[in-house]
């Protein structure tokens, strides 16, 4: 009986490690949109239009179109992410177990999306990224592994947190890791009265 728990804990935790784990760059480079991962990291009192540029910076006649606060605009992209993230994500998490013949509990199933979606939203926003990235010691890391890239009129820009850099690595582990976190979370729950099967 001990064992037969065991295994099933071991399959369910490798299974919602698969679903939490092994989506989240679907989520991060499929699902997401390129204006809304742009716009995510906005900071800042300044007025930017919907997709991200700053009033008296547009290039082209943008009277008319509606304007807000560059961190309500950021604060906006990162929820529309995690939303679609955390559909995603607990959506295949749901699909997988119930193909291999399991039902979480939904209770345990949002105490994992919550997690994962959470720490998303405050990773992506930046600014505790940064400043836990220099805690552990990994600025120097940042500043040295980043990207250039052509702009618009061919001219190469500096670019800190796009693919290819320190950044976009150090983002993705840290969201591996939390996923581990949820996914034992979500085990437990699932399992601590027996689980549906």
């Amino acid at each position: 009986m001990i064992r037969t728990r065991a295994i099933e804990r071991l399959a369910l935790f490798g299974c919602l490690l698969a679903a939490f784990g092994e989506i989240h760059p679907f989520c991060d480079h499929w699902a997401q949109g390129s204006e809304t991962a742009r716009c995510k990291r906005l900071y800042g009192r300044h007025l930017v239009y919907r997709d991200g540029v700053k009033v008296g910076e547009e290039k082209d006649d943008r009277s008319g179109e509606p304007t807000m606060r560059a961190s309500e605009r950021g604060r906006r992209a990162v929820a529309l992410h995690v939303a679609t993230y955390t559909a995603i994500q607990t959506g295949a998490a749901a699909a997988l177990t119930r193909a291999f013949g399991y039902r979480v509990p939904p209770s345990a199933l949002l105490a994992g999306a919550a997690i994962n979606g959470l720490t998303h939203a405050v990773i992506d926003r930046g600014a505790l990224f940064l400043w836990l990235a220099r805690k552990a010691g990994q600025a120097g890391y940042i500043d040295h592994c980043q990207a250039v890239r052509l702009d618009k009129d061919g001219a190469p820009q500096k670019e800190i947190n796009g693919p290819g850099t320190a950044w976009i690595e150090l983002d993705a582990a840290l969201h591996r890791f939390i996923g581990v976190g949820a996914a034992a979370v979500t085990t437990w729950l699932a399992t601590r009265s027996g689980g549906r099967r």
